[in-house]
């Protein structure tokens, strides 16, 4: 047989490897792995316990059916922190936002908020504080804020009562469909955005950092956003592709962002890209 040629051995490594990776500063691409668009393809969160460490992803296929039952049709990017883990659910009506807790010892419990008068029902993600007594929460389409909540099973601790509005993180630049975000520590944020338009930081799907000016809670607090780059987009197939969750494992310094392919590529070579300092 004869041996492939030059340019297309070069072709054949330009699809192996991630790109752009390099666009995002200050963070490389250590490797991927395929994301399943039934039940991988909203997000994911690290939930470490008693030395045990798991990736719960979520998905259309994660939604507990007595959930979807009642409405809550659509789950977002989950989050944890201190051995909690909580998932966001959304439904198509002005309804409540619903998250669905897990405490460290393994029981679930659901919280409901309601929605205030000036609130999109959009429940894109839930990040938890470091401390796992807030969480952060954010609404599709472009916006100048993110949401905090106490966090429930930790702050609000009764689920027959409406898991109240906190505070804020007032941004000092508009973001654009962030699909979630995670806390790097205290006052440092990183979202995952989906902005197919790329006016608002000059591309399109960037990774956002967001610098607080001191930690959430009950009042306001401000956050510097500062675009990173875009993040990677590779796929056998052509057209639009859906930045998803994201995750950032304290432990070994690990960031991992979903990003589903175009077209039937989505379930073909969807990734969950892992990244390091």
């Amino acid at each position: 047989m004869r041996k492939p040629g030059i340019s297309l051995v070069l072709v054949l490594a330009a699809l192996l490897l991630p790109t752009q990776a390099h666009a995002v500063d200050g963070w490389h691409v250590v490797g991927s792995d395929n994301a399943r668009p039934l039940d991988e393809s909203q997000g994911l969160a690290t939930v470490t316990r008693g030395g045990t460490t798991q990736y719960r992803y979520t998905g259309v296929g994660t939604i507990p059916s007595a959930l979807l039952v009642r409405g809550w049709n659509h789950v977002g990017d989950p989050g944890a922190s201190q051995g909690w883990y909580v998932e966001p659910y959304q439904r198509d009506d002005r309804g409540a936002k619903l998250y669905r807790v897990q405490s460290p010892s393994g029981t679930w419990t659901n919280y409901t908020h309601a929605l205030e008068s000036w609130e999109a029902n959009n429940n894109s993600f839930a990040a938890v504080s470091p401390d796992a007594q807030w969480m952060v929460t954010g609404e599709w389409g472009t916006m100048d804020r993110l949401l905090v909540l106490p966090m429930p099973g930790v702050a609000a601790t009764d689920p027959t009562k409406n898991l109240p509005y906190a505070s804020a993180i007032r941004l000092d630049h508009q973001v654009r469909d962030v699909q979630g975000c995670d806390f790097l520590n205290a006052t440092q944020l990183l979202c995952s955005s989906d902005d197919p338009d790329g006016s608002l930081f000059g591309t399109t799907k960037p990774l956002l950092q967001v610098d607080l000016s001191a930690p959430v809670g009950s009042t306001d607090v401000t956050g510097h956003v500062t675009s990173l780059g875009q993040l990677p987009l590779k796929s056998g197939c052509s057209g639009s592709f859906e930045v998803e969750g994201i995750d950032y494992y304290e432990n070994d310094g690990t960031l991992r962002v979903v990003v589903m392919s175009p077209s039937v590529c989505v379930g073909i070579d969807s990734k969950t890209y892992r990244f390091q300092r």
